[in-house]
């Protein structure tokens, strides 16, 4: 039952079959919501049992409880992964075979059962298919061999054809969407332009991004031409993705924070705004999720993108943000990835707090940011099974 002025009654769940890492200390303890005026009324029921969960939820209709799935969801925090990662020590030819980015995108699958299961790949993926060398070094992360600085330098960037540079993209979404079926929805992803730029005119990771900064405010109409290749580019990767079963798709402009507002608002939002015009007009239903870590300062600006969900960091109070957001927009979000390193009844905790100020409606319960590596895996388990007994 849910409460009119108080719409949630939270309740974990009673003991479900689960992997064996899941131990009888991860059964957290009922309790309900105090109703102000102690009104009930129906608990609604499931919108549809043909479509994902998490396509029921991005759309408004009523849902028993919030999807949840993980950012950085298949990674180092996995034995199984790390296992992995001993016999193909490259992370390009893990992201980029495809029998090894299906194996890895469902490891997380087959253990917790998401209702998201999310592409392995990187936003970096399509730079080769842009005349753009770069590779993931380990313990330095990300190198571009040849950065891009000046017009003759952006004038060599070709704009991306997926399906003749990362044919194994589509046909692991294509698998995965067999594997998963219609029990959690698959999930894509890019990296949007500022972002991508950034790394390519840094080299790399950056902790200042002076370099693209300097090419910003000293030459701003070379940085927009190779925007526009990033626009044009990724707006068709989004496209593929969908073509090849990506029933959503999540877009990360982690390094769109290190601007100020007016300068989001020239180098990063026009752009944004062009990459889910252009995906609309082809794949108007397709949801498309807008993530930018550290984005409480632009929060308000993200709905003007067009995106259906804006994925929030822990840095934002839920419930601040979905006030200053609006109740159009769907939010994910946003626990902080350290609460997993605490007790299980300290992550039922926030988890039952975060979903109690996200509300009943347009909420996807995630990180608010990625996994951290030496995250417990039995805590991962911990987190999953309290979502999934969620009750509105």
């Amino acid at each position: 039952m849910s409460c009119i002025s108080c719409p949630i009654s939270l309740y974990s769940p009673a003991s479900v079959a689960r992997n064996s890492a899941i131990s009888s200390r991860s059964k957290s303890k009922p309790f309900a919501i105090r109703c102000a005026v102690g009104e009930y009324i129906e608990a609604p029921k499931v919108a549809s049992v043909t479509e994902p969960l998490l396509l029921n939820a991005v759309r408004g209709e009523k849902v028993e409880r919030p999807p949840v799935w993980l950012m950085r969801q298949a990674g180092r925090y996995m034995k199984s992964y790390q296992l992995l990662c001993e016999k193909y020590p490259s992370f390009r030819e893990r992201s980029e075979n495809v029998d090894l980015v299906v194996e890895i995108s469902l490891q997380p699958w087959k253990v917790f059962r998401p209702d998201g299961v999310i592409l392995f790949s990187d936003i970096l993926t399509p730079l080769p298919g842009m005349n753009i060398p770069f590779d993931i070094v380990k313990g330095k992360g990300p190198v571009i061999y040849s950065p891009i600085r000046t017009a003759d330098d952006v004038a060599q960037v070709r704009e991306f054809v997926p399906e003749e540079s990362v044919p194994y993209v589509g046909e692991a979404l294509t698998i995965l969407r067999e594997e998963v079926k219609s029990d959690a929805a698959v999930l894509g992803f890019v990296g949007a332009p500022f972002t991508l730029a950034s790394y390519v005119v840094e080299g790399g990771s950056s902790k200042h991004f002076t370099k693209i900064k300097r090419l910003a405010f000293s030459q701003p109409q070379v940085l927009h031409s190779l925007l526009q290749k990033f626009t044009n580019s990724m707006a068709e990767y989004i496209k593929y993705q969908a073509d090849n079963g990506a029933q959503a798709v999540q877009i990360f402009d982690s390094w769109a924070t290190e601007l100020s507002p007016v300068d989001f608002e020239e180098f990063s939002l026009p752009y944004l705004k062009q990459i889910v015009d252009s995906v609309k007009k082809t794949h108007p239903d397709l949801p498309l999720i807008l993530y930018a870590s550290g984005s409480g300062g632009l929060l308000e600006r993200l709905p003007s993108t067009g995106v259906d969900v804006v994925s929030l960091d822990w840095t934002v109070d839920m419930a601040e943000g979905r006030r200053r957001l609006g109740s159009d927009i769907a939010v994910q979000g946003n626990v902080d990835p350290g609460v997993l390193f605490g007790s299980t009844e300290f992550i039922t905790e926030r988890i039952n707090d975060t979903v109690r100020k996200a509300g009943s409606s347009k909420h996807i319960l995630n990180l608010g940011h990625g996994i951290v590596v030496g995250t417990p895996e039995e805590n991962v388990a911990h987190f999953f099974e309290v979502a999934k007994g969620i009750r509105y």
